[in-house]
């Protein structure tokens, strides 16, 4: 650890990165996202969940589970959510999940948008990552 904490100091260490979609990501019809969007995003939120737990980058090292719940289109705005669950000698298992918090609304115009009076899980996840 970075100050002498204990590991377990870090359990419930959370992150969120909030991002708009370009409709240069879209692909495949309907403006639809492909899942490994959210995964690269995931990704981002696990470095610096690191760096806050560990002072270090760290490396991400692999997928327990993956649950694609809803589409992702672009035109969306998007919460990466990443929560440190379990923190181990090396290794810091997170529990990810990916909401959707804004959405297009072209049928009202070719820049509308809206807040979501309900944000959707668009994916959830678990992942581990390891530390030096």
């Amino acid at each position: 650890m970075s100050d002498n904490r204990s590991a377990a100091t870090y359990n419930g260490a959370r992150v969120t990165h909030r991002r708009y979609i370009p409709y240069s990501h879209a692909h495949y019809g309907g403006d639809l996202v492909d899942g490994a969007y959210g995964l690269g995003l995931f990704g981002d939120v696990a470095t610096e969940l690191c760096i806050i737990t560990d002072g270090d980058e760290g490396l991400f090292a692999s997928y327990a589970d993956v649950q694609f719940r809803a589409p992702v289109k672009a035109g969306d705005v998007v919460e990466a959510t990443g929560t440190v669950v379990r923190t181990g000698r090396r290794s810091r298992t997170v529990e990810f999940t990916l909401t959707v918090v804004c959405r297009a609304d072209p049928e009202r115009g070719e820049s509308a948008a809206a807040v979501l009076d309900e944000p959707i899980i668009a994916t959830t996840a678990t992942g581990t990552v390891v530390v030096p």
